[in-house]
């Protein structure tokens, strides 16, 4: 049998399907509204489009203009006939192309979408050169094949081994941040999106005519690998990932033992003014420094000037709901003479990126409605979380970093230097 034939049964096997890996409307949905406020019109460019299921979402609901790129012509004739008879032919625009040599010039997408198809790269090589891609504020989400578990078993980890190299969630959030993006929101996949896959596959396996030239080794593998899933879908699942380059213009890092004087200048000017600083975050900050159930180590962040002076401060001490264990952002600083220029995003994007790293579930911010939203953050109460104080359910805010942990409910109480 030829590569050829193992090839064309291959595709063949896979024609008609809805799509071309685990994935559902409802988890591009999802995907979509972490990556935040789009241009009237956004362009987006679709890698490894398959049929075209997300394309196809993206260009109805959200007003896209859609480039979508894959390799495989059938699979682009299919969206075309599927965009032609949703009256999107207008707006999505089919390329036959490789993802690794594409050939569009630098900015010139407000979102890089790649559904069940980065495996074709890899994860890291995809977040470098797909990064050239994105107009300034723009967007890069991906799926990725994920282990769910630190333990996986024997079978899972031999198959994956075999086929590609496997991270946990975990592992990928801090790929991206190390390769310069930060991490917008991660989106565990339901069962049900391997379902949406697996079923029809299964139904095309089972009809298949094993006796066309390499047909039967292409439904043996369909088989074993909806077999894994089934015996072992608890090792591994899938995941998605919404990240957006940082901003070049700020160098963001943790506080060292040499900043303490210059965050303290920081803090104070900024709640204060150059001419009247104000005392009181300032203190707040050292007391949160010097209380060991409240500071959290590596999570005091600052931004730097392009002089190298602290231009901004971002804090995330511990604090409670209900009893369990949380996060509280608080203060967030920026010098007067660099306030509106993007240094407070900067800042609070970094020290958010760090607390995903270090694990922390949930985050709380006490502040302006109209800013924090940007970040991720929704009113509280919609978790059933209060605070034990008077505030505008408006303000309290709090922002779920990880959906695998359940979310506590209660009442939010600060560590002891807040006074409340």
């Amino acid at each position: 049998m030829s590569d050829n034939a193992l090839h064309d049964s291959f595709f063949a096997l896979h024609h008609g399907l809805p799509r071309q890996g685990p994935g559902s409307d409802a988890t591009t949905r999802r995907l979509l509204a972490l990556s935040g406020p789009l241009p009237e019109r956004p362009r987006v460019l679709d890698l490894g489009c398959g049929p075209g299921r997300s394309a196809l979402l993206l260009a109805a609901e959200a007003g896209a203009e859609v480039t979508a790129v894959d390799t495989h012509e059938p699979f682009l004739a299919e969206l075309r006939a599927s965009a032609a008879a949703r009256g999107l032919d207008g707006s999505i625009h089919t390329l036959r192309a490789d993802m690794g040599a594409l050939p569009f010039p630098d900015g010139s997408f407000d979102l890089v979408w790649a559904e069940s198809s980065v495996f074709v790269l890899g994860f890291d090589r995809a977040l470098a050169e797909w990064r050239r891609l994105l107009a300034p504020g723009g967007t890069l989400v991906l799926t990725e094949c994920v282990w769910t578990t630190g333990e996986p078993g024997p079978a899972a980890r031999a198959f994956w081994e075999d086929h590609y190299r496997l991270r946990t969630v975990g592992e990928n959030a801090a790929a991206a941040v190390e390769a310069g993006y930060h991490v917008l929101g991660t989106v565990p996949q339901p069962e049900s999106d391997w379902d949406e896959y697996y079923v029809p596959l299964a139904a095309h396996a089972d009809a298949a005519d094993t006796a066309v030239p390499g047909m039967a080794e292409a439904v043996a593998g369909a088989r074993a690998e909806i077999a894994l899933r089934r015996e072992h879908g608890s090792d591994y699942g899938y995941a998605g990932f919404v990240l957006r380059p940082a901003d070049p213009r700020w160098r963001t890092r943790t506080e060292t033992d040499g900043d303490v004087a210059a965050i303290r200048r920081v803090v104070a000017t900024a709640f204060g003014s150059e001419a009247a600083p104000s005392a009181t975050e300032a203190d707040l900050v050292e007391a949160l420094r010097l209380d060991a159930d409240a500071w959290l180590p590596g999570l005091s962040y600052v931004a730097e000037a392009p002089d190298g002076t602290v231009a901004a401060h971002a804090l995330i001490t511990r604090c409670r709901v209900g009893g369990a264990p949380a996060a509280a952002l608080a203060p967030v600083s920026v010098a007067p003479a660099y306030q509106r220029t993007g240094a407070g995003q900067a800042v609070v994007r970094a020290v958010l990126d760090a607390a995903r790293l270090r694990g922390e579930p949930l985050v709380l911010v006490l502040g302006h409605p109209e800013y924090y939203p940007r970040f991720g953050f929704v009113r509280a109460s919609e978790y059933g979380i209060k605070p034990g104080f008077e505030a505008p359910d408006e303000a309290m805010m709090a922002l779920v970093v990880d959906d695998s942990v359940p979310v506590p409910a209660g009442t939010l109480v600060y560590p002891a230097a807040f006074g409340v």
